[in-house]
């Protein structure tokens, strides 16, 4: 089998080149928003994120955790902090130099693997934005002792992911027709038909693969809300299908 990583980098390009949403810079009304103090960031579908979840970000160093698309790192450095994101795909990263060229700041844009140790010294960081993307690595434990090595005492974690129930259903969601713990590395069948189906290789994760891997890597739970799909059947149901978490470095 080819590098899951890489089968994932090269879908999220493809995704974005035919106008994936999540791959969608923000218009320059938005930055301009943002530089006078109106904004609003997304860790799961549909909640922004609360602004105390942050706090005071001038100044900051900030790390956008794949996370690359245009849409929060311009809303950050507007803000005042000091951002950098990494990001597999070449394509969100491509955005993100977009939105920088055309409001007058520097991208510092790295294209790494997150599921291989971060290129960053150790306490680099105030903040990390890590917004859904847990999906397409297969363990996580390593990246959550990444951001704890990366990030400075006290610093804070904010991190969107999804609980697994989407894995379960069809299209339609309206049967369950598969099984959790969702691996198609670990089911022949269900790879032929992610590659197939141009879904990349996605993961189910349970929460104490992310909450419980938060806490191990030294992380205090400060709060937590949930999510929805935002559309389909499960969203109009109220199925919570998201978290995001907000942790501090201990």
């Amino acid at each position: 089998m080819e590098n899951y990583t890489d089968i994932n980098s090269a879908t999220v390009d493809g995704w974005v080149a035919g106008g994936w949403e999540w791959g969608k810079p923000i218009s320059h009304e938005t930055y301009e928003k943002a530089l006078r103090g109106e904004w609003g960031v997304y860790l799961t579908p549909t909640k922004i994120v609360p602004h105390a979840w942050f706090g005071e970000l001038r100044g900051k160093r900030v790390l956008g955790l794949a996370s690359g698309g245009g849409q929060q790192i311009p809303v950050f450095t507007a803000l005042g902090a000091v951002c950098t994101v990494l990001d597999y795909s070449k394509a969100q990263l491509d955005r993100e130099r977009e939105v920088a060229a055309r409001e007058g700041y520097t991208a510092d844009c790295v294209q790494a693997d997150m599921t291989k140790p971060l290129p960053f010294a150790d306490g680099t960081f105030d903040l990390i934005f890590h917004p859904v993307s847990n999906c397409y690595a297969e363990k996580l434990e390593g990246i959550w002792q990444e951001c704890a090595r990366v990030l400075k005492p006290g610093g804070v974690l904010l991190v969107g992911f999804d609980n697994g129930f989407n894995y379960l259903f069809d299209e339609s969601e309206r049967e369950v027709i598969y099984k959790l713990p969702f691996n198609p590395l670990k089911d022949e069948a269900l790879y032929k038909l992610s590659i197939e189906n141009n879904w990349g290789i996605q993961f189910s994760h349970t929460i104490e693969e992310e909450i419980g891997g938060q806490l191990k890597a030294g992380f205090m739970l400060t709060d937590i809300y949930e999510d929805t799909n935002g559309v389909g059947l499960l969203h109009e149901h109220g199925v919570p299908c998201f978290y995001a978490t907000r942790c501090v470095k201990k």
